[in-house]
């Protein structure tokens, strides 16, 4: 309990946090307002965060482990692009998860005039890769010290990453317009291209050992 206790809080300051780098920049915005901003003492701030930018970090890790939460869910009968046109559709989502991920959309845009804030990103983005090790590895019931579970997830991963950066410019820098189907489309795509194992397809279970392919339609 006390450990959710203290999630919450640091994902209440994030919030915060990523408002006021969003609307003053990094540089302009202090721990002290951050702590205003977030009800709470400057001293506290510090015991939760070892630096102003590092206050994001549970942004960056909700609207990930969000993602990857559905990715959790997929069955292994299912294709990569079937299961995020379901699972990335808005119907109950949370309004509060919405705002969170427009909140780190916006603050991903802000990464080449602020490289302190892509330290971070990049440090959730090493969590990301840790958990979809753990995806992979039970999709295909291999272990998740293998080799080549860990080489899938990081390409995996980087390609999680290209795609969250290069779809939020496209659409706060340019004004570009995805629909949920077009995200899901996109971020399938890369899962598949970036995939060093077959997961992306549906995945028979095998009663002799090793699950089976089937083979992909390809018309």
């Amino acid at each position: 309990m006390a450990n959710t206790r203290r999630e919450d809080t640091r994902l209440t300051v994030a919030r915060h946090a990523a408002r006021l780098f969003v609307k003053n920049g990094l540089a302009a915005t202090s721990g002290a307002q951050i702590a205003a901003a977030s009800g709470l003492s400057e001293r506290t701030i510090w015991r939760y965060f070892a630096s102003k930018e590092s206050c994001v970090e549970p942004l960056f890790l909700a609207a990930s482990m969000q993602f990857h939460g559905k990715l959790r869910q997929w069955p292994r009968n299912v294709s990569i692009e079937a299961h995020l046109q379901e699972c990335c559709k808005l119907d109950g989502t949370a309004p509060e998860d919405i705002e969170d991920a427009l909140l780190a959309v916006l603050l991903l845009t802000r990464m080449t005039e602020e490289p302190a804030l892509r330290a971070v990103w990049l440090v959730a983005c090493y969590q990301v890769e840790q958990d979809m090790i753990d995806i992979i590895a039970d999709r295909l019931d291999r272990s998740k010290k293998d080799f080549d579970v860990r080489l899938c997830a990081a390409t995996i991963a980087a390609s999680m990453r290209l795609i969250d950066e290069t779809i939020s410019i496209a659409a706060i820098d340019h004004g570009q317009i995805f629909t949920t189907e077009q995200v899901a489309q996109e971020m399938a795509q890369a899962i598949r291209k970036a995939s060093t194992l077959p997961i992306c397809d549906p995945i028979m279970p095998n009663v002799f050992g090793a699950a089976t392919f089937p083979e992909r339609d390809k018309s």
